[in-house]
């Protein structure tokens, strides 16, 4: 009896052992060489109020440093699925970003990706922190994709967390590529090429009602301060993707509405809104890419505000680009172009200045050397005209009263490795 008991316990073991799923760790390492260089030009404002003023020429902030991720973003990880039976499956996924070019970052956070998923044919619902839907188009659209000194304009100004003329920026990764605390679903597979992705992420923040019971904020020194609040609504995100694929045609637009701040005493809540529209087209020879994108960040007022206001600021910007198979290699190429709109001639007594503005050219190739390591290079050059002050990386622009940023330039120089 006891043998028996031994050999069914065993057998249940078994059991269970197969039904669990095998955990796979995964990852990349891309490290290598980059230069940026950061080039401001005398506007020769000063000579407006002074004849005898000796122009200054030009100032150059300079960086050279080995960096990762530039090709692909290194990482590490750790995936797995459960079959349940009649189609179902459940499924975890935790990515922790790494910086092996220091060693000073490694799994302290799952900040890439922290997913928990159950998927079946109705599709997949995901749970956790992941990559908004209003951010894919970029990811995918992009010969570059977001990393290194390719990546587009579009996702550069969008990362900036001030725009010209000192207002607020779009927040960064906050709102604009990943969401915390979200739901998604996923359609299924089966739609005959249509694919979508939705998300709504909480904000999980304190409500308080009636709403005047909301407490004060701290100003900067300690002190109750009635004009700002512990935020109560930032951190919500809405958006969604919609796509179709066909053999070498792709096409997807996708919408995102993330709040980026908001106060309780002030009567304001600010919102990033996305909106994108990305397509490419595979030739063969060569594959084609494109990208239209437009970012609004809003501020919405409880009251009209007394005298002025804060404008809204509006991104607007378009990307073209190219891959072209060569042997073992591949080439890219890229041109992206931005446009500001501050909205300040909607406040009292503002003048009307032209828009800030910015292109990029971005060339770059990858030489495989097998299927999971590859060398590679990249350059590119951003143009910047009224006030605009766009990088490819590295330091900033002397900006000042009498300098103004014109171009910024880079190369990457790597190695990367997947396994």
């Amino acid at each position: 009896m006891k043998n028996q008991c031994l050999a069914f316990a065993a057998l249940l073991g078994a059991g269970v052992a197969q039904a669990q799923s095998s955990v796979t760790l995964f990852g990349v390492v891309d490290m290598g060489l980059s230069n940026y260089s950061s080039k401001s030009q005398d506007a020769g404002r000063a000579a407006f109020a002074n004849p005898f003023y000796l122009n200054q020429g030009t100032r150059t902030l300079s960086q050279s440093a080995l960096s990762s991720g530039n090709y692909s973003s290194s990482r590490l990880g750790f995936r797995g699925t459960e079959d349940l039976g009649g189609g179902l499956a459940a499924s975890f996924w935790l990515e922790a970003p790494i910086s092996p070019d220091d060693g000073r970052t490694g799994i302290a956070s799952f900040q890439r990706r922290s997913t928990l998923s159950l998927s079946g044919n109705f599709g997949e619902i995901r749970l956790g922190r992941d990559y908004t839907p209003s951010a894919w188009n970029d990811i995918v659209f992009d010969p570059f994709g977001i990393v290194g000194v390719g990546r587009s304009l579009i996702y550069t100004a969008a990362n900036t967390n001030t725009v010209p003329g000192g207002s607020g920026g779009f927040g960064g990764d906050l709102n604009y590529n990943r969401a915390s605390n979200s739901i998604g679903y996923f359609l299924p597979p089966n739609l005959g090429g249509v694919y979508g992705q939705f998300m709504y992420a909480l904000h999980e923040n304190t409500k308080y009602d009636p709403g005047t019971s909301t407490p004060p904020g701290l100003n900067a020194v300690g002190a109750l301060n009635a004009g700002s609040v512990a935020t109560t609504r930032a951190g919500r995100y809405l958006g969604g993707r919609l796509g179709y694929a066909t053999g070498p045609f792709d096409i997807a637009v996708s919408y995102g509405n993330s709040t980026a701040a908001d106060s309780f005493y002030a009567g304001t809540t600010d919102s990033v809104k996305t909106f994108n529209l990305g397509s490419s087209y595979d030739f063969g020879p060569v594959k084609l890419f494109g990208e239209l994108s437009r970012i609004k960040r809003t501020r919405d007022y409880a009251t009209a505000p007394a005298f002025g206001g804060v404008p809204d600021t509006d991104l607007t910007g378009y990307l073209i680009g190219l891959t072209a198979p060569v042997g073992p290699g591949l080439i890219r190429a890229a041109y992206s172009q931005v446009k500001y709109d501050l909205n300040t001639a909607s406040l009292p007594f503002a003048a009307n200045v032209a828009d800030p503005k910015a292109n990029k050219l971005a060339l770059g190739y990858i030489h495989n050397l097998s299927k999971r390591t590859a060398l590679y290079v990249t350059i590119a050059r951003i143009s910047n005209k009224n006030g605009a002050a766009l990088t490819v990386g590295g330091p900033a622009f002397v900006n000042n009263a009498v300098f103004v940023p014109k171009t910024s330039t880079g190369y990457d120089l790597g190695l990367r490795h997947s396994f």
